[in-house]
């Protein structure tokens, strides 16, 4: 199937997607706060700029977009019928870059926790999601 876009304006649509304060990231940061989780945004200088950090208990959390970072068995990750080959390169790049940032932190004793976007899709999803990080964060301080 080929692309109903022109190159001009896939360029467009592709470069309105978000890097941080995502819907998702934004359920899930609510939700921690409202728990009394108090938390860094930016990453604060650390390797792959994890969306929130705790310090407190040398935690990181990356909220990760299913389809970007290839989330098994989810069925937003899927792979674009067009230019395919470019999609699988840059998806395996991305898998790569995570497996690389998650080795790092926790070298240097950061614990690290990946939250997904089809985990905080819905309020209710974001509430269960959020209380289980919450307790998984606070445990071994």
């Amino acid at each position: 199937m080929t692309d109903f876009l022109s190159p001009k304006e896939r360029s467009e649509r592709m470069a309105r997607i978000k890097g941080s304060n995502t819907r998702p990231e934004i359920a899930l940061r609510k939700v921690l706060h409202g728990l009394g989780l108090r938390y860094r945004l930016g990453g604060a200088g650390l390797l792959g700029k994890p969306d929130l950090v705790f310090p407190r208990y040398k935690a990181v959390v990356f909220v990760h977009g299913c389809f970007w970072h290839r989330h098994f068995d989810c069925s937003i990750a899927t792979t674009p019928k067009s230019n395919t080959t470019f999609w699988v390169e840059k998806f395996e790049k991305n898998v790569a870059r995570d497996c690389r940032v998650t080795n790092t932190l926790e070298a240097l004793g950061w614990r690290v926790f990946v939250v997904w976007e089809c985990e905080v899709a819905s309020i209710k999803k974001a509430k269960v999601t959020g209380e289980r990080l919450a307790e998984r964060i606070r445990k071994n301080q």
